[in-house]
């Protein structure tokens, strides 16, 4: 893949929406320089968030975890664009806000761990599984007149 077909999975979560972020977080990501591919507003069913949080199962706080995530709708959305993984979680900053450098989303619009506003993939694998599970019939592809001036 080349590096500027990378891609990633962004969600805001429902604090995020519920505050009105979810323009300002799209935002970010477009003046960055990477493309939107998808973008959706949906109501997550425990199902398609077992399936995405698999890894978290076993862990005490998954429970509260369903029902926070559960609490309202997401706006998932897929990025791409050189480096959108990496590039993409230090956009997003720490997962405990905390931890999170000044100018990163959840510095900027989160306090607590438990709701820090956002999800990005961690890995090109996980976003790949994390695209095809929130989006089931695929993606937009489109060229950009931009990317030219973005990549050499």
């Amino acid at each position: 893949m080349a590096a500027n077909l990378e891609r990633s999975f962004i969600a805001v979560k429902p604090d995020g929406v519920e505050r009105g972020l979810v323009g300002e977080i799209v935002r970010r990501f477009e003046t960055r320089g990477f493309k939107i591919l998808a973008l959706q507003l949906v109501q997550p069913s425990e199902e398609l968030l077992r399936e995405h949080y698999q890894d978290l199962a076993s862990k005490p706080f998954f429970p509260k975890l369903l029902a926070y995530m559960r609490s309202g709708p997401v706006a998932a959305f897929v990025i791409q664009g050189k480096g959108a993984v990496k590039i993409g979680r230090d956009m997003l900053g720490a997962t405990n806000p905390q931890d999170s450098a000044p100018g990163t989303i959840r510095a900027d619009f989160a306090l607590d761990i438990g709701k820090n506003v956002c999800h990005g993939s961690d890995s090109v694998e996980s976003a790949e599984r994390e695209i095809a599970l929130w989006f089931p019939a695929g993606v937009a592809s489109y060229t950009r007149a931009v990317d030219a001036v973005l990549y050499e």
